[in-house]
């Protein structure tokens, strides 16, 4: 396969050509397939059906009814498989109900209303920003918006974000109160960040005494060809003189199911008696029934491990297809380029500049729905219009296919146009 950035204009007429007819192609089947958002397949949520069975009983430990109030924290058998599993004291967990999003948010509210440790509430200061790493989860970035918190992209390395910025923007601006991280199998790239990054992130000066390292590690056992190492963010934090640096975010959503999974915050002492008072007054507690299904039916620390390697044989074949038929379609055009994740739930492809808002309309032209332009930076703005999320795990095998054959023609499409617009500019 030639480099197409590298042929003459009259050879891209005729690639373009063919890619057109192949495009009219798919468009004359009226496909309905879906790559937008990193659901799990009926078939992945089968794997998971037992959970349903686990309810035998209700008593759980402390002689507590858990059809009852009680347990603002959780129940202690969730805390205790979930302190295993991630390595975080007990008393430093807090399990909650099924959306680690919902914590995530709560908290930022928390601090908008209240403020933390005696610091200026942030919803009375004049200006609060915070940390966003680009390519990111737009979720994040759409808790900010909704607040009107303004969002700084850092770029992203294969270390995790640039840590000559963060700790620039950090350590000069009072403004800047916390940095959005998914430190393991980043959304959407699958970056693991070195222990230099998660090092230097909890040891570093900030000009905010109340900065916080918002720390979604939601795919931190989602291993799916090889298992990365993640440096424990707690030990660095305290070993650097901040122990109130991090709060922690993890959930059960793409290990159980997302719609009645458990999440769970942890975060320093100082935090955790804040976040305690709070929630004492904001809620009567958790649901302890799904808390308790979950832990019967998990069992352990390495029962969850177990699980996952089942899910990773449900998801790598999927993996495998979407990153062969990149590397076979796209890998010597010049038009494309991507990281092949370690685990995680996604792929992230970049076009050539100023091509990924052409190839996501072209897609949805022709029945393929992915997410949607810009989606991976602040505000949906792709500065060089080039990032594109793709969430293989949805669909059946043959749909993907099928989706992610029409994608590189898209790709190849929306790029052979853009290399002929700029030869007659």
């Amino acid at each position: 396969m030639d480099n197409y950035t590298e042929q003459s204009a009259e050879r891209l007429r005729e690639i373009q050509a063919d890619l057109e007819r192949q495009y009219a192609g798919y468009q004359a089947r009226n496909l309905k397939l879906d790559m937008s958002r990193g659901k799990p397949s009926g078939s992945q949520l089968d794997l998971t059906n037992g959970i349903l069975d686990r309810l035998d009983g209700y008593m759980v430990e402390g002689g507590i009814d858990a059809r009852n109030y009680g347990c603002l924290e959780g129940i202690h058998e969730a805390r205790k498989l979930f302190s295993e599993l991630l390595g975080i004291p007990r008393d430093r967990l807090m399990i909650g109900g099924n959306s680690s999003l919902n914590m995530m948010y709560d908290t930022i509210v928390r601090h908008w209303v209240f403020g933390t440790h005696g610091h200026t509430p942030w919803g009375r200061l004049p200006a609060v920003k915070f940390l966003c790493p680009c390519p990111g989860y737009d979720r994040h970035f759409a808790i900010c918006e909704d607040l009107g918190i303004e969002m700084i992209p850092v770029p992203m390395t294969p270390e995790g974000p640039d840590m000559f910025m963060v700790e620039k923007l950090a350590g000069s601006d009072p403004a800047v109160k916390g940095i959005w991280c998914v430190p393991l199998y980043s959304n959407p790239q699958g970056v693991c960040y070195s222990d230099e990054t998660v090092d230097r992130l909890a040891s570093m000066h900030t000009a905010a005494p109340d900065f916080r390292i918002f720390w979604d590690n939601a795919y931190g056992v989602h291993h799916i060809y090889e298992e990365c190492h993640l440096k424990d963010i707690f030990a660095s934090a305290e070993a650097a003189g901040n122990p109130e640096r991090v709060y922690y975010f993890f959930s059960t959503s793409k290990i159980t199911f997302p719609g009645a999974g458990v999440a769970l915050l942890a975060t320093g002492p100082g935090n955790f008696a804040e976040l305690k008072h709070h929630m004492s007054i904001q809620t009567i507690g958790p649901d302890k029934l799904n808390q308790l299904r979950t832990v019967r039916y998990l069992k352990s620390a390495e029962g969850v491990r177990e699980h996952m390697r089942v899910l990773a044989r449900e998801l790598r074949p999927k993996f495998d297809l979407v990153l062969n038929t990149l590397e076979r379609e796209l890998g010597e055009t010049g038009l494309a380029s991507w990281i092949r994740p370690k685990g995680g739930y996604f792929i992230a492809l970049d076009t050539i500049p100023g091509c990924a808002t052409a190839v996501i309309e072209l897609a949805k032209e022709a029945g393929v729905k992915l997410t949607g332009p810009g989606s991976t930076f602040p505000l949906h703005h792709d500065p060089l219009d080039r990032n594109i999320r793709i969430a293989p795990s949805y669909p059946p095998l043959d749909e993907l296919k099928t989706a992610i054959e029409l994608f590189c023609v898209c790709v190849k499409l929306a790029g052979v146009r853009k290399l002929l617009a700029d030869k007659k500019a």
